[in-house]
């Protein structure tokens, strides 16, 4: 699941998951780290050139931030899905073999979910695999004791979730890095190149 909406105030309200990145949008190249996953769920708006068929949705109302677009995204994944990964659009970087590192951390320990933590010791809360029955539990959770899942932040969501913070150590860039900035895309671009 790739979560697509957000403001990008940072980047002037540009459509963040559509700047290509070594030719290809971040959208696209974030697909293409988990394109062996069914479905492929995007939550915000799709592109009409996207190069893969993907499911789509987005949060209601709009603007709910990431949890409530969590909640919609899952309302497109099966419940016979074991795991999901959550993703943030404008991880340029992100690799098939990142995924693999978290979902294997997450299949081999008794904990519901793995996410990348940064060599600062940040939580990348939206580069990670999760069990997907315990992340629909959590986000139930969040929803009951709140009442609504809307303005929701990460933080409060993993709180209800066991998960293992995962370093990254092979060489190259970090899979997790984010283009929050036109720097942040100009790193990227040499990165990728």
């Amino acid at each position: 699941m790739v979560l697509a909406g957000g403001a990008a105030r940072r980047m002037g309200g540009a459509d963040k998951p559509t700047i290509p990145v070594a030719g290809q949008s971040m959208l696209t190249r974030v697909l293409a780290a988990v394109h062996d996953a069914d479905p492929q769920v995007v939550v915000g708006r799709v592109p009409p050139d996207l190069p893969v068929p993907v499911a789509s949705t987005s949060e209601q109302p709009p603007g709910g931030g990431p949890v409530a677009a969590t909640a919609a995204g899952l309302e497109l994944v099966p419940d016979n899905v074991s795991f999901t990964a959550l993703l943030a659009a404008d991880l340029p970087l992100l690799t098939g073999e990142a995924i693999d590192v978290l979902r294997l951390t997450v299949e081999s320990a008794p904990m519901q979910g793995a996410i990348y933590r940064d060599s600062e010791g940040r939580r990348q809360m939206l580069c990670g695999v999760w069990r997907t029955s315990a992340l629909r539990q959590a986000l139930g959770k969040v929803a009951e004791e709140r009442g609504s899942l809307h303005g929701a932040s990460m933080q409060t969501l993993l709180e209800h979730l066991r998960f293992i913070e995962v370093s990254w150590r092979r060489p190259g860039p970090p899979p997790w890095f984010d283009c929050d900035t036109d720097d942040d895309l100009r790193t990227a671009e040499e990165w990728a190149r």
